[in-house]
């Protein structure tokens, strides 16, 4: 069955960081521009979702589409052959299936990509407080750049993660230690794709485009840095 339309609201826990990279670990797609800033790392555990629970590891880069900032994931593996036809084909995801192990030991998680040996651990410290905070990513689907709308809430606390990457593996410039979160009882929400029109409005795409997601912008152009 083909996966469902957006909106989606997922539910789980997530770590997340912020890492900084002396250079870019990966291309934006023809049609984005690069801003400064650190690289987003995500580690999910959905525990529900319109595709039922799964695995999922992102890497975003900090970029703009005309006048709006916001995070291009230019990485993103997931465990389900749904989540992955459904982030294509609604936002424009440049999802891959992978092999995917979360790991629980007391205030630790850790989320491993084995075909690829990549692992992102984080340990949480202090009291956990409430956050609601909005997200927008923009991404490049098979009909163009779009805007996807969303929001995160659950309890944060702070810590640091931990990305350990092979050095010949094109993550690598984000190995080490960042500033991080692991936010429990998450609740997310991905809003249909929108397209950019004008300098700060935007209007529904869509439901769905073609694959691919990173798609062509221009002839013999898939991706800019």
């Amino acid at each position: 069955m083909p996966a469902p339309f957006a909106p989606w609201q997922l539910s789980g826990e997530s770590l997340i960081g912020l890492a900084s990279a002396k250079r870019s670990p990966g291309a934006l797609p023809w049609g984005l521009h690069p801003l400064p800033g650190p690289t987003l790392v995500v580690a999910v555990s959905y525990a529900s979702s319109p595709v039922g629970p799964y695995l999922e590891l992102a890497v975003g880069e900090p970029a703009r589409l005309g006048v709006r900032p916001g995070w291009c994931i230019t990485t993103m593996v997931v465990d389900s052959a749904a989540s992955r036809l459904g982030g294509r084909l609604n936002w424009g995801f440049p999802k891959e299936i992978g092999t995917l192990v979360w790991q629980r030991d007391g205030a630790e998680r850790e989320l491993r990509w084995v075909e690829r040996d990549i692992v992102v651990r984080g340990r949480a410290r202090g009291l956990p407080l409430p956050i609601l905070v909005p997200v927008r990513t923009l991404q490049r689907r098979g009909d163009g750049p779009v805007v996807v709308p969303g929001g995160l809430r659950g309890r944060a606390r702070l810590g640091t993660i931990e990305v350990v990457v092979p050095d010949d593996d094109t993550l690598s410039p984000l190995a080490g230690r960042h500033l991080g979160l692991h936010v429990a009882g998450m609740r997310f929400l991905l809003r249909p794709a929108r397209h950019p029109v004008g300098l700060t409005s935007t209007l529904r795409a869509p439901l769905r485009a073609p694959e691919p997601a990173l798609s062509l912008g221009s002839p013999g152009r898939l991706a800019q840095r």
